[in-house]
């Protein structure tokens, strides 16, 4: 994670245009459109509670340890110690490789809408075998392309956010105008509250899940130093970013609330259906399957680019001695090939819960919901780090300092993120109502074993370590308490 001015320095509007194409995912708005409009509280609410301050929290610490290797890695440890650390940059790697088969799902559900009926594209997206054929076949390809180290993912990558996220969202916004313009039949209830019924429990479960919509925002802390005056522009920047993320949220999820009724939606099929029934109204059936291309093409974009880049973080990590000279191997590339094939391993025996799991959809929500899991671990640890830094390193330099004198905003702020975090954390265990997740007693023991096997791993490992584990040309900063 070095940072070596270039002297080059981002606007801030760039820097708010980056944070957007960096969060914004559209696969998920079929999740809170069950909520109508509540939808739009249950995203301001966490947007105050974890994007805002996650993004803060994480500039003050990248800002610290610009110069340094690790990422969390050094963040964590450094505030508790070596097999903290590499508790946290675990989670962040192996939390992402569950990850990809819920966005590959999601990927073979576009690509069954490719075809020009809309029932038989339906029948098709909800086959088991089908679905796990594509993710499948589609990881294994973006893998074997991350290992020849092709130096073209990138740009693919930003075409891919471009044309598979931004340009749907804002064309899914556009139709939903033209359609209540035009005398469209509105399926949103109006009437209702803009405020949730806090007391009925299952009402917070589901709506728990949308913490990790905001997810990633902890990256864009490392440009806090390629930003004309820090202290002024990168929270103006990060604001700006957040205001326009959850606009698009929020318009995203109504205007398939419009035109999908509450008890027709599908957590891995409105998306589509949505657009096919605007294009249906308006007589341009045609466009369907062009927007299910364009969000193939975003799906495999992103996922081509992250096979690779969670697993380079704890590849440097392992290479300082913490993992095994096995995950060290490289091919002729210099590409991680050990830790990006038991990766792919990880992945297909994921895919194979289709067996059990009664659904797509129920496969897809409970991979979700444990991804959540593990990623907020990772969140509040971070959280915890910030407070803990500012009492174990008061003298260090802090470039990007929240708060100009004292500690109460990075309480306020880093403790608001933990609470908000360990919320959503306590409530991500309990079955969504709202969703057919099959057998109560398959969705706990995924849950709590998943999260209890992920969690102790990295602790025997880093139990097991030999010094012989240290890469010799293995380039790794101390820590501060160990100089």
């Amino acid at each position: 994670m070095e940072n070596k001015s270039s002297g080059f320095k981002l606007s801030v509007m760039t820097l708010a245009i980056m944070n957007i194409t960096a969060v914004v995912s559209l696969r998920g708005l079929a999740t809170e459109a069950i909520y109508g409009l509540q939808s739009a509280f249950y995203y301001l609410f966490a947007a105050i509670v974890f994007l805002i301050p996650t993004a803060m929290v994480a500039a003050e610490l990248a800002a610290m340890f610009s110069s340094k290797q690790g990422g969390v890695f050094r963040w964590v440890g450094e505030a508790f110690g070596a097999r903290v650390g590499f508790l946290a940059i675990w989670l962040q790697w192996i939390q992402s490789t569950i990850w990809y088969p819920t966005v590959l799902t999601f990927g073979a559900v576009s690509i069954a809408f490719i075809g020009l009926n809309p029932a038989e594209d339906a029948q098709l997206a909800s086959n088991r075998l089908f679905t796990l054929v594509v993710v499948l076949a589609i990881y294994w390809i973006a893998t074997f392309i991350s290992l020849r180290g092709l130096g073209w993912v990138g740009k693919v990558s930003k075409w891919g956010g471009i044309i598979g996220t931004i340009i749907p969202a804002a064309l899914l916004i556009i139709l939903a105008v033209i359609y209540l313009a035009t005398g469209g039949s509105n399926n949103l209830n109006m009437s209702e509250s803009f405020f949730p019924d806090l007391t009925n429990f299952d009402n917070l479960v589901l709506a728990s899940s949308i913490f990790l919509f905001y997810a990633g925002m902890e990256m864009m802390g490392i440009h806090v130093m390629e930003v004309d005056n820090p202290k002024r522009n990168y929270p103006r920047a990060i604001i700006i970013g957040s205001l326009v993320t959850v606009l698009i949220f929020i318009l995203g999820t109504f205007s398939l609330g419009i035109v999908v009724p509450a008890k027709d939606i599908s957590l891995t099929q409105t998306l589509l259906i949505g657009f096919d029934n605007y294009f249906h109204y308006l007589r341009m059936s045609w466009m369907g399957p062009i927007v299910a291309i364009a969000l193939v093409f975003g799906v495999l974009a992103g996922v081509l680019t992250w096979v690779a880049g969670p697993s380079k973080g704890i590849f440097a990590v392992g290479r300082a001695g913490y993992l095994p000279p096995f995950f060290q191997r490289t091919n002729k590339q210099g590409v991680q090939r050990n830790i990006l094939l038991v990766q792919g391993i990880i992945v297909t025996i994921l895919g194979m819960l289709f067996v059990v799991m009664p659904s797509v959809q129920s496969f897809y929500q409970i991979l979700s919901q444990l991804t959540v899991l593990l990623y907020l671990i990772v969140y509040m640890l971070m959280f915890a780090a910030a407070i803990t830094l500012r009492y174990k390193l008061p003298n260090m330099e802090r470039p990007f300092r929240l708060g100009a004198k004292g500690n109460g905003l990075i309480w306020i702020l880093a403790g608001v993120g933990f609470c908000g975090s360990l919320l959503a954390f306590v409530l991500s265990f309990i079955p969504p109502s709202q969703i057919a997740t099959g057998s109560t007693t398959v969705w706990f023991s995924v849950l709590i074993i998943g999260a209890i096997l992920f969690v102790i791993l990295p602790f025997i490992i880093y139990a097991m370590r030999k010094p012989s584990w240290k890469a010799p040309d293995a380039e790794f900063e101390k820590f501060e308490f160990e100089k």
